[in-house]
Formats: structure tokens, sequence, C-alpha cells
């Protein structure tokens, strides 16, 4: 018989493999299988074996949920159809009349997401500099209730110290949270620098294979854990059990996989900070990057995403279609490297508004092919 182990002491990468997945008890199938099912048999009335209906719960999700938890350091965890459903659900605990503090460079959905969707809705925001402490106390109201940080931010790379955020909304009786997309929990763990709430695009590192959408949030709070498990529920943007499959799939390589993003990325950078094309290279672990200091504290490396800015507009665009081994596409994380203008692709949601983006921005997701492919494709896609 099967019994469940214990993976509270063990290593990350061993976690990422073996939280929630212990072997099938009925089969002994080494993988958690896909529960294809939208309902569940009952013994009698009200009697079943942990399940009764698939929204609100299924076996494959639930070793998701269970393993994405156990990453980020935290007791509940959620998973969502997208990165934006589960930032939804958690906007969502926040009520009319709530202010919410958010940083000025965040991905361009939530800020479409708050100032579309939650905004006439009632909730308020405010787009502030996280690093300037004195604009972050300006920003703040008597109803501000959240803080919401992306770092690394999307796109320009923006690094925010979390612990020092932290401390300074739970002292004023808000909460934090933490984007935590850019630098998975394999770089970077929010929840022990004192953030209450994580959410991910699953769909980017994560997943890591660009073939399934997805989200998550995480959590230590019971208290938050309770409103979203029902947001989760009664509304229903949950992932399907063959896309909580893929991205458990995808969850066992992260280690593995995050280190060759990173390795692959400070050759990148190499090559970019040495073109004379480029104007200015966006990379947190570079010495003369502004939060370069407080990302070396608060990250195990510094990812896999670069930007980088051209003399204009018009050689930005040409450089982002000569590029051939890196694949012109929006989204990011996958195996595979893709660059993007995010001007005119993920981006276009803040034209026009205080987060726009410049437009001579060009944004790389470096993947894992050889590293002398990427350095090649570089150099020609900017000669």
């Amino acid at each position: 018989m099967t019994t469940q182990h214990d993976w509270t002491d063990a290593g990350f990468a061993t976690r990422a493999i073996h939280v929630g997945q212990d072997p099938d008890p009925h089969t002994g199938a080494v993988i958690v299988p896909v529960y294809q099912t939208s309902t569940f048999a009952q013994s009698e009335v009200g009697e079943h074996k942990g399940w009764d209906y698939a929204r609100s719960g299924n076996p494959t999700r639930d070793a998701l949920q269970a393993a994405l938890a156990s990453l980020e350091g935290g007791r509940h965890g959620f998973a969502f159809a997208s990165g934006l459903a589960g930032s939804d659900a958690v906007l969502r605990t926040l009520s009319p009349g709530d202010h919410v503090v958010m940083a000025n460079d965040v991905y361009g959905g939530t800020y479409r997401q708050l100032a579309r969707v939650h905004q006439p809705w009632g909730l308020q925001f405010d787009p502030v500099d996280l690093s300037d402490v004195d604009a972050v106390e300006a920003a703040w109201r008597d109803n501000t209730r959240m803080v919401w940080i992306e770092t690394p931010t999307n796109p320009l790379m923006s690094i925010f110290d979390i612990r020092a955020l932290s401390d300074f909304a739970h002292d004023r009786g808000a909460i934090v949270v933490v984007d935590n997309t850019f630098a998975t929990p394999y770089l970077q763990q929010p929840l022990s620098l004192g953030a209450d709430v994580v959410v991910h695009s699953t769909t980017k590192y994560i997943g890591g294979h660009s073939d399934v959408v997805g989200g998550a949030v995480v959590t230590n709070d019971d208290d938050l854990a309770a409103p979203i498990a029902f947001l989760q529920n009664a509304i229903g943007g949950v992932p399907a059990p063959w896309d909580s499959w893929l991205t458990l799939r995808g969850l066992k390589t992260l280690a593995i996989r995050m280190r060759a993003h990173c390795a692959n990325a400070h050759a990148v950078v190499e090559a970019l900070v040495s073109s004379p094309a480029v104007t200015q290279v966006l990379y947190p672990g570079l010495r003369t990057h502004p939060g370069h200091d407080i990302a070396a504290v608060q990250m195990r490396d510094f990812g896999g995403m670069i930007s980088f800015r051209m003399v204009d507009q018009d050689a930005a665009l040409k450089a982002c279609a000569r590029f051939r081994v890196f694949t012109l596409a929006e989204s990011l994380g996958g195996v595979e490297s893709l660059v993007e203008h995010p001007g005119k692709m993920t981006h276009m949601s803040v034209a026009g508004s205080t987060l726009e983006v410049p437009s001579d921005l060009v944004r790389l997701s470096v993947g894992i092919e050889d590293v002398e492919d990427l350095v090649g494709d570089v150099e020609q896609a900017l000669s």
C-alpha cells in the first residue's frame, strides 16, 4: 500500500517532482493521472471520496496546487485557468472603495484589469514607483488596503524591495501581493520576504513549454485563503484536468530549466552590452542596474528575461524582424527563445497611459537552446 511521504525538508527540485505526486495508490502509477471527469460518484447522498464536482475540485488539480504551495513556501495553493483569473480572484477579496498602490511598470493585462474591470466596479488604484519610498507615502490613503508588486517588472525589468515594502504596508494595515511570474519560486520566494500573497501566470516558466495557459495564487494567510477558495469555485476560472497535468509536468523541470535560462541570459546580455546598436540594456544582473543590489539579495539568480533599447522605434521593429533563433511572438518563459516589441504587442493595453512603454524597447525571453546559437542570433540581428 502506498503511503504519503513528508517532503517538508527536501530540496526545491525534489519537492517539485514529488509533493502532491506520490504514486497512485490504486495502480502504482508514478505520474499523477489525468482525472478527466466532470463529476464523481457518491456512495450515498453527501458521502464521497473528497470530490463531488470538478469545478470545485479535481485530484489532478489538487496535486498541482500542493506542489505550487510547497515551492512558494505557502500552506494554501490555488490553480486558475490563467494568470489574470488568479489576479482577479485576489483583487475581488477587496471591497468597492478600497485603494490599491501598484507598481508603475506592471504587466499590461494587470493594469487593464484594474483600470477597466475593477475600477468601474469601485476599486481605486494608483501606479507608483515602488522604489521611491516618498512616492509610496504620497500615494498612500486611509483606504489603501493592498500593495501590488511585480519584481522584476514586465517589461522594464525594475526591481523592488519586497521585504521593505511589506514592512511598510503591514505597518499601515495593508496586504502585499507579489507577481512572481518572471522570477519563479526557484529564483525568488516572496512569502519568505514578508509578502502575503504570490500570484503567477503558470503559462510562462512554470509550465515552461508554451503549450498550456494557467495561473496560480499561493498564501500562508488563512483569512485570505478562505475567500480565494470561495472565489475560485464560485466564479469558476479553474484549469481543466489536462491543463493541470501539463503544468504539473512542466513544474518538475523548473529548477534545471531556470538554471539554463539564467546561464544563457548572462551570455546574451554580454552580447547586447557589446552591440553599438543598443543604447541601454535592462537586466538586474548588470551591476549598473539600479536594482542590482536588491535583486542580488532577494533572488537566487537574475532570470531569463532581458529588455533593451535602441535608437528609435524603427530600429527596434527592424531588429525584431531579423531574429531567426529567437521567434517573434508574445508570451515568455518557454524552452524556446522569443523576441517581441512590447509597445506594439504585449503592452498595447497601456498605450496612452502613465504605464506606456518606450517605443524603442525590445524584450527577449531567453530560452534553453545552445548558447552559441543565441548569441550568434543576437549579433546578426543587431549588426
